[in-house]
Order: C-alpha cells, then sequence, then structure tokens
C-alpha cells in the first residue's frame, strides 16, 4: 500500500469539502490579551483573538503568573513522572483541596486534560461496575464518547436535554442494572445548558448515579465559580462532576469532583491517570491560584456578562445570525463549510481578527458557524471594530450574489 498516497488523497477530500483545518501561527501577548501576535510568511502582526476558550483571560492574571514562577522557583520544570512512580508533589494535593471545596466534595482527582479525565473516569466506572449501563446525552462531548466506548459497557443514547427521554429509557432497563447518566451543563458549540435538577429528578428516580461535566461552566457561573450545577444549588445532587483547568480557569488540566471512595477507586483503577506524567508543579500552583481567586472574585464574571450582552446586541443590530442560548457561547452560523472558512479567512487576513471556523466533524453538516467567545478584556473598541468587519462581509457577499445563510 502506497501510505503517503492514502493519507494525501484523505486531506484532499478535506479540501474539496472546504473543511480543511490551518492552524493560525499566534502568539499570545502577556499582560495584553485578547491582543496576540500572527506569524505568517515571515511577517509578524497584530490580531484580536475571538475564541479563545481563556474565557476570563486568567491566563493573563498576574496571581496566576506569580504563583506559576513561584512553584517554578521552588520545584523546576516538570513533575518527574506519574504520581504513582515519581511522588506527588504538594501542588497537586493543594490543588484537588482547592477543587473538592470548589464543588463541595469529600474529594478531587487530577488529570492532565479535561479529554483525560472524561474519558479515563467515565471508563473506569463503566467498564469495572458490573453490568453498568451508560445512559449518554446524544451531544456529549467527544471524550465522554470515547471514553464510554473504551469501557465496553452497554451504551444508550437519550435527546438532547430531554428529562422525559432519559425516563423513558431508564423505564425500559431492569431496575436492578446499575446506571449512570451522563451529561454536560453547557454545551460548547450551541451553547445551550442542561435542565440539571429535572435529569437528577429522573436519575434519583430510577437509582442512578450522575456525572457532569462542567467543562464550559467552571470559573463562570456560580457564586464562587463552581459551575451551573452551583448557581442553581445542586452539587450535591451529582454523583460525579467533572472540570478543566484549561478553560475559565486559563492554565492546564482536567479533573473529577466526587466521594472520597470513588476518587480513590479512579485513582487505583485508572489507567489514563496511573500511567501518564502528572501536571508540573508550576501548572498546578497556577490552577490552584487561579481557582482560589475565582471563588472570592466575581468582577471577572460581572464584566464577562456585560461582555457577552454588548457582543450579542451589536450583532442584532447589523442583522447577523447567532444562535440565542442562556450561555456564554455566541454561535455565528454560517452553514456552509467552504464559506465559514472564506469569512474567518477575511477577517484575519483584512480585519486582523481571529474567529477560527467550526466545521463537520466538531458540528454537524449543514451548521458549520464561527464561535466567539467574549472576554472581559474585549473593549468596546474591539467590540466595535468586530462588528463593522462582520457587517461589512454579509454585505459584501450580499452584493456578490455569495449567499450566507441566516
Amino acid at each position: 500500500m502506497d501510505f503517503d498516497r492514502f493519507f494525501r488523497d484523505q486531506i484532499d477530500g478535506l479540501h474539496r469539502e472546504g473543511r480543511y483545518r490551518v492552524f493560525a501561527d499566534l502568539e499570545r501577548r502577556r499582560g495584553a490579551f485578547p491582543q496576540a501576535r500572527r506569524h505568517a510568511g515571515g511577517e509578524i502582526s497584530d490580531v484580536t483573538v475571538w475564541c479563545s476558550n481563556d474565557y476570563l483571560g486568567m491566563g493573563q492574571h498576574p496571581t496566576v503568573l506569580a504563583a506559576m514562577h513561584e512553584a517554578l522557583d521552588r520545584c523546576g520544570a516538570g513533575a518527574g513522572g506519574t504520581r504513582n512512580i515519581s511522588g506527588t508533589n504538594h501542588y497537586h494535593v493543594e490543588l484537588e483541596r482547592e477543587l473538592a471545596d470548589l464543588h463541595h466534595k469529600e474529594a478531587a482527582l487530577l488529570f492532565t486534560s479535561g479529554y483525560v479525565s472524561n474519558w479515563a473516569a467515565l471508563g473506569t466506572l463503566a467498564s469495572r461496575i458490573p453490568d453498568c449501563v451508560v445512559l449518554s446525552d446524544s451531544m456529549n462531548h467527544a471524550s465522554m464518547i470515547e471514553g464510554i466506548r473504551h469501557s465496553r459497557a452497554t451504551k444508550v443514547l437519550w435527546r438532547h436535554n430531554d428529562p422525559d427521554d432519559l425516563d423513558a429509557k431508564l423505564s425500559a432497563l431492569d431496575p436492578k442494572v446499575p446506571k449512570l447518566v451522563a451529561f454536560e451543563s453547557v454545551y460548547s458549540m450551541d451553547g445551550d445548558i442542561a435542565p440539571i435538577a429535572e435529569i437528577c429528578d429522573v436519575a434519583e428516580k430510577h437509582g442512578a448515579m450522575t456525572y457532569l461535566d462542567e467543562v464550559h461552566a467552571v470559573g463562570l457561573y456560580g457564586p464562587r465559580g463552581g459551575g451551573v450545577a452551583e448557581r442553581e444549588g445542586l452539587m450535591d445532587r451529582l454523583t460525579v462532576i467533572e472540570g478543566t483547568l484549561g478553560k475559565a480557569f486559563g492554565v492546564l488540566g482536567g479533573y473529577i469532583a466526587a466521594s472520597a471512595p470513588l476518587c480513590d477507586f479512579i485513582r487505583s483503577f485508572s489507567s489514563g491517570f496511573i500511567f501518564t506524567t502528572a501536571l508540573p508543579p508550576a501548572v498546578a500552583a497556577g490552577a490552584r491560584a487561579s481557582v482560589a481567586h475565582l471563588k472570592v472574585s466575581d468582577a471577572e464574571r460581572t464584566r464577562h456578562r456585560d461582555r457577552v450582552r454588548k457582543v450579542r446586541d451589536r450583532l442584532d443590530a447589523i442583522g447577523i445570525p447567532h444562535l440565542a442560548n442562556p450561555s456564554h457561547i455566541v454561535p455565528v452560523m454560517v452553514k456552509d463549510p467552504a464559506k465559514c472558512k472564506l469569512i474567518s479567512d477575511h477577517l484575519l487576513d483584512h480585519h486582523s481578527i481571529y474567529v477560527q471556523p467550526i466545521n463537520y466533524p466538531t458540528v454537524a453538516r449543514g451548521t458549520e458557524r464561527l464561535r466567539i467567545t467574549p472576554s472581559p478584556l474585549h473593549s468596546d473598541a474591539d467590540i466595535d471594530h468586530l462588528a463593522r468587519a462582520l457587517n461589512a462581509l454579509w454585505s459584501r457577499c450580499a452584493l456578490n450574489h455569495v449567499s450566507v445563510a441566516a
């Protein structure tokens, strides 16, 4: 087999469909977020980033940077290996305590990313609980899907955010079978929010465990940044809360928070925890500082809500189509992969605005979009520039009879 020929043919297919991904070569500027330097063709230019998951700009926060510098000076660069063999650095211990407290749980367990925490925790729970059946929301993230698939447990899909369908699916199962309901709070592409209380009602009715992915909510929602479940006073009703340190907390890593026996069970049996190098101490220190800061400071969340509201208002005023939702995610709907990339490229090349096109398989075909994520650090001038650029581009496409679907 000509392997390289096969690879080229597959990539050519992506080009033909208009969904080949080009990574912008960017350099974040310390203290200047959301500004970044773009490296292209041997030239450097300034751009404004509108699609970062560093939702609150905490990756630039002085408290976070100071904590990372201090840990780097004390401990050096790496963790030295797995926690199982090389030892648990004290910064890991402190961060897990901080996260357990954030979610009012007995314990927490760190992983190297949010993807790994979902894959490892769901995979371990579903594979090692005898005859476990996992009921997965049909729009769950790829990391949850992979964890469930890896477990080889029986999986039952229920309609997205539909507690009645979940109830019907659970009712069809043997009452004695162990059951695990897995879902998210904020869904990252459409920005919709799960009816957590109603889902917990159904799960409790059938004696099922609940596993809530809050990666796009931690830091952003609740009085201390504990997520949507904290905002709605529901954390105690959830068996497992999973989160990330790489989005609103601005650093890197994933975690679960749950009972002490459950966390110890995952720690002891999950290959995704046991056999991987631990987070560097400086990363753990920075994450702990971020979590601790957002527990007591609401200024970032308040400003963030204001920026999201202003972006939505400006888009409405100029007639740019975006999905209405109750979250911080602003999906501008293009509904065509080639046009989505064209708009993204034009914004970057002609307006110094970076917003990555979102195409299949991240979203369904025909729902391609620009996923805009305002931050507290986007200024009124940044918002005005974004709105003017989108308005000009939409108008130009219309004049040239290049339809951009609403």
